[in-house]
Order: C-alpha cells, then structure tokens, then sequence
C-alpha cells in the first residue's frame, strides 16, 4: 500500500513538473533566424544570440491556449494538494474521487491545448508557403 502512494505521488509531482516544461517552454516554429513559442516571438542571428524578442500576438485562440494551460497546472496543483488533504483525512479504505476529478480536470486543457496548437500551426504553415 505504501508502495501505491508513493506512485500516486511520483506521478502528481511528474505530470506537474512536464505541466510546467510543456507551458514554460514551448517553441512550436524555429527557423529562418526566427522562433516562436507559446509567449513571446524571439529573431536571432545565424550565430544563435537572440537579437530581439516580442510578446505573441494577441490573437484570441493563442490567449485562449495560454489561458488553458495555466487552468491546468491550477488544477494539478490542487489535485496534488486534495491529495494529500484526503491521504490524512479519509478513513481507511476511503476512495480518493475528488482528487481524481481535478486530476482529470487538469488533463483536458492540455489536449485542447494541443489540438489547438495543431490546428493553428498548420494553418500558419499553410498561409506562410
């Protein structure tokens, strides 16, 4: 049983640590002396050294894919919390239901994140060829 809790908690602590990786840094195009990420759009030069960077564009479906993600790792956070409010507070054999609701809540603005990153990068690769 031990064993089962600390893999619980391995696996709350590892989809938080990729949360944060996968929203921090996300550079969805690099080339042509340009990058562009989830936050900012960045020139460099041939050498590598970033020269100028720029917030995104504020367009509504980048805003809303920014917004998704920050609603996920909240709700991560909070699963991982419930997590161990409820570790402490339920009674033996006590089922851990709300914790795995926000976990599922942390996990379904994530695919819309990536379905809409998807879409929206071939679309902007169509218009750029």
């Amino acid at each position: 049983m031990l064993l089962l809790l600390l893999s619980i908690i391995v696996l709350h602590v590892a989809v938080l640590v990729l949360l944060f990786v996968s929203t921090i840094v996300s550079q969805w195009i690099v080339g042509n002396g340009h990058a562009t990420d989830l936050w900012q759009n960045c020139s460099t030069s041939s050498s590598g050294n970033v020269h100028h960077c720029f917030s995104s564009s504020p367009n509504e479906w980048l805003q809303s894919v920014q917004a998704t993600m920050i609603l996920s790792i909240i709700f991560s956070i909070l699963s991982l919390f419930l997590f161990f409010c409820q570790l402490f507070t339920l009674t033996k054999g006590g089922r851990f239901y709300i914790t795995g609701i926000f976990q599922i809540l942390a996990a379904l603005p994530s695919l819309d994140k990536s379905d809409r990153a998807q879409e929206t990068t071939s679309v902007f690769l169509k218009d750029k060829s």
